[in-house]
């Protein structure tokens, strides 16, 4: 199983889509791997450097509707082999949502105000978050401290991250 903690890198806008999570014209790479030096790219975000912001990050704050645009795997597989498997926002695009569970990754819906919390008290310090799957909580550390909070995944969602992803949940039930 993907590990599910990581430092956090906060992108604190709404509306991020696919186009730039992994611009367009790198959709012809045919490996992962090729896709790692693009990521968030393209995305204008106030003191946002995709060269050295991204690097040592495991896990994304980010605000509503995060992955909207294209239906491309190509965005989770972007993060992923950038070492980001965990995703935080109030809300998803649909089908990213679903490709980051597919990928063996989790895309973890939050409420606003929680996020709100997050983004007020942990921006501007150095955190990590770990999603703990056993116990249903997002533990958030920074500067010694730690503070948790739930969150609840439906079963099918949370079969597929233990599994790995689609591939392997169906190569165990089929």
């Amino acid at each position: 199983m993907k590990t599910f903690k990581g430092k956090v890198l906060f992108l604190d806008r709404s509306d991020i889509n696919t186009d730039e999570i992994i611009p367009a014209r790198y959709l012809t790479e045919v490996s992962k791997e090729a896709l790692k030096p693009y990521l968030l790219e393209d995305l204008k975000l106030d003191g946002f450097n995709p060269k050295s912001d991204i690097e040592g990050k495991g896990v994304i704050v980010t605000r509503a509707n995060f992955g909207c645009g294209s239906s491309r795997e190509h965005a989770p597989w972007a993060l992923e082999v950038n070492g980001i498997n965990v995703v935080i926002a109030p809300s998803f695009a649909r089908i990213f949502r679903q490709n980051m569970f597919n990928c063996g990754m989790i895309a973890l819906e939050l409420p606003e105000e929680a996020i709100d919390h997050l983004f007020k008290n942990y921006r501007e310090k150095e955190t990590e978050i770990e999603v703990d799957l056993s116990s249903n909580m997002v533990i958030v550390r920074s500067e010694g401290k730690e503070e948790r909070i739930p969150f609840s995944l439906k079963a099918f969602d949370r079969a597929l991250v233990e599994a790995g992803g689609w591939v392997e949940y169906a190569n165990k039930k089929y």
